[in-house]
């Protein structure tokens, strides 16, 4: 049987997805269903043979919707291109990851003891194995200015301290869970319609876990399961767009957190306040 189908999206990511692969056929005691959503790469047919020589299937998601979009195209795809598999989980991962042994188990097990939990996710280390905060609260309007304001001068600030919550790497619930990787429920990212597809990059992760709590489901952050984020993904190749891109998921995040009409003064000043952030961290 099997228990979970891994859900990825490529765009251009070539080679670099073989070390994610290989190490999905240790991640799990059990076999694992890989499907590789592609948002239009122009090396498809390389990454069609690396994909199905490690048992993977590769579907078009028909363009390049992003990250939400590619992972609800390869969720559709499910049933169409392994319709014996009903997975009563999906591990959304970046193609740029990789799965320490027994990771997936290790999640699984927690959504076996937690069964008021929706969605798991692991401890994510980047590639120099340090802790990356990837178990996060909900970024509210104090926390998320002073975040923006001064992580990248004084990271060390006690807004961007109470964001990440970077000191509890022990199992505890969580606002939202990093997209890079996690294990959801099949049923109930169904029942929630899969990420927002508004949201082209960034910030749909947020959104699902904003929407998994409003469901009555907790988010639940298992540093036992480890991953490693390589950080090789595509979007390295062009910074200065995923940070305008950032933004503005940023912005449309927080507008509709604070949507009541008479709160468009505060739209307005977000809006301005991040563009010109924005602007800011993109000057060279």
């Amino acid at each position: 049987m099997t228990r979970v189908a891994v859900l990825t999206v490529t765009y251009n990511t070539g080679e670099t997805i073989r070390p994610f692969l290989e190490s999905t056929r240790h991640a799990s005691s059990t076999e694992l269903a890989v499907v590789i959503a592609d948002n239009g790469s122009a090396d498809v047919d390389t990454l069609r043979a690396i994909g199905e020589s490690y048992g993977a299937v590769v579907v078009s998601s028909g363009g390049n919707r992003g990250y939400g979009g590619g992972i609800d195209a390869a969720l559709a795809a499910l049933d169409d291109v392994l319709p014996d598999v009903q997975p009563e989980f999906l591990l959304v991962t970046n193609p740029d990851v990789v799965l320490a042994p027994g990771s997936v188990d290790e999640l699984v097990a927690a959504a076996d003891r937690l069964p008021d939990g929706g969605a798991f996710g692991p401890q994510i280390l980047d590639e120099h194995g340090e802790t990356y905060p990837s178990a996060r609260r909900l970024p509210s309007l104090r926390t998320g200015l002073g975040h923006a304001a001064f992580s990248r001068l004084w990271p060390a600030n006690p807004w961007s301290q109470r964001y990440w919550s970077t000191t509890q790497v022990v199992e505890r619930e969580a606002g939202w869970l990093s997209g890079a990787c996690f294990l959801v429920r099949t049923d109930l990212f169904r029942e929630l319609g899969g990420f927002d597809e508004s949201y082209f990059m960034y910030f749909e992760d947020v959104d699902l876990g904003q929407r998994v709590g409003l469901a009555g489901r907790t988010n639940v952050y298992v540093p036992s399961a480890v991953v490693t984020h390589t950080g090789a993904h595509s979007t390295s190749s062009n910074r200065r767009r995923m940070e305008i891109e950032h933004h503005r998921s940023a912005y449309r995040y927080l507008s509709r957190k604070y949507r009541a009409w008479w709160l468009w003064p505060l739209r307005l000043v977000l809006r301005a306040g991040l563009s010109v952030r924005a602007r800011w961290v993109t000057r060279k």
